[in-house]
């Protein structure tokens, strides 16, 4: 049995908790008690340094722990910084070293609303009603771990981010995991007919600001394949296939397990689809020799620009083509021979979150889900 952990957030939350008791009683915390909200559970967190700086801030370390989960920030240290303040709303929150910044944010720093209503929820609490916080969390290792992260694909650099929507760090990667998702889609198939698959946060956020029902949303992680299969199994009749597209296209070269540990090919399915679209050689090499999908969705983007061509949407909707035609392939392959295929269709999102392209399918699914 996989073992879970739990996510940033909570930890950081952990260490503003001990610093806050600090000014409070001038007494360090070997475990602080974290209120998880979602779900709705108490999660004791070990306390590794708390240290006054003065009589009216103090600092608390603590460190990640994510469970079995592949997850970069394993044993990273996580401090928060409390100080008193006189004036101004009772908490405010402060991103300091190795916490991201939002580039389309205004610069604000990457701390997303679970994050926040943990921190405000669970110091609340312990603040009586004159008395008024700053908080810093702080990162020290976030600048260097953020450059192997996908972070800047969405717009955040500098740092990592404090994300999720729940307290709990699931593994994943990891069988386990899986059952959990198959389970989710299993309630959901007895109730829907057609549902929406994303991988991620950023595309389950993403969806439901579209107007999608959230009921009708299941989170996938790298585990596409084995979900595309089971819904087809549980008489799902139309799949939306929902994700970053640096992800995503991964499907349409046969890859169906999507992290990176297992398997990549972004570029090379990116460049055979620009080849096939008909762009020039030089620019069938820049795209393959694009540090990330991004980047290379970027120069097509300025390849358009320079030329009143339209090749992002040449290329990418063909793309969502290959995707929804191996998708019914991948099913068709794990399924008794007599049985209904599950119809898909796929949209693709950019670090912006703004949709690149719909393939025809998903065009028609999107009607009857929003």
């Amino acid at each position: 049995m996989s073992r879970p952990g739990y996510t940033l957030p909570v930890f950081a939350c952990a260490a503003a908790v001990a610093a806050l008791h600090w000014l409070h009683d001038r007494k360090s915390l070997t475990f602080a008690s974290v209120d998880l909200i979602e779900p709705a559970q108490i999660a004791e967190i070990p306390i590794e340094q708390v240290a006054g700086l003065s009589e009216n801030a103090a600092l608390a370390i603590t460190r990640s722990d994510p469970g079995d989960n592949l997850d970069l920030t394993k044993d990273t240290p996580i401090w928060a910084l409390v100080e008193w303040r006189e004036e101004g709303e009772a908490i405010i929150i402060k991103g300091g070293e190795g916490i991201g910044r939002q580039m389309n944010a205004d610069d604000k720093p990457a701390i997303y609303a679970y994050a926040q209503r943990l921190l405000k929820e669970n110091l609340q609490r312990m603040l009586a009603p004159e008395e008024k916080i700053t908080v810093t969390i702080i990162l020290p290792e976030g600048r260097s771990l953020a450059v192997r992260t996908s972070n800047s694909a969405f717009g955040v650099v500098e740092g990592l981010s404090l994300l999720g929507t729940t307290g709990i760090s699931q593994p994943l990667s990891t069988p386990d995991q899986l059952a959990v998702f198959r389970a989710e889609l299993q309630n959901k198939a007895s109730r829907f007919e057609n549902l929406v698959l994303c991988i991620g946060e950023n595309g389950l956020d993403l969806a439901r600001k579209l107007g999608i029902n959230p009921e009708q949303l299941v989170k996938t992680a790298n585990w596409l394949g084995p979900m595309l299969v089971e819904a087809n199994v549980l008489g799902v009749k139309e799949i939306l296939l929902f994700g970053y597209h640096g992800k995503l296209m991964k499907l349409a070269g046969g890859i169906f397990h999507t992290h990176h540990y297992l398997a990549d090919g972004r570029r090379e399915i990116l460049a055979a689809h620009c080849a096939i679209a008909g762009l020039k050689s030089p620019d069938i090499q820049a795209v393959f020799n694009s540090a990330t999908a991004e980047a290379a969705l970027t120069y097509l983007k300025s390849l358009d620009a320079a030329t009143g061509s339209n090749w992002v949407n040449q290329v990418y909707s063909a793309i969502t083509e290959a995707i929804d035609v191996r998708s019914k392939e991948y099913i068709q392959s794990h399924s008794e021979k007599g049985t209904g295929v599950t119809i898909c269709g796929s949209i693709l999102f950019d670090r912006d979150r703004k949709i690149i392209v719909k393939s025809k399918t998903a065009g028609l699914l999107m009607g009857k889900l929003c």
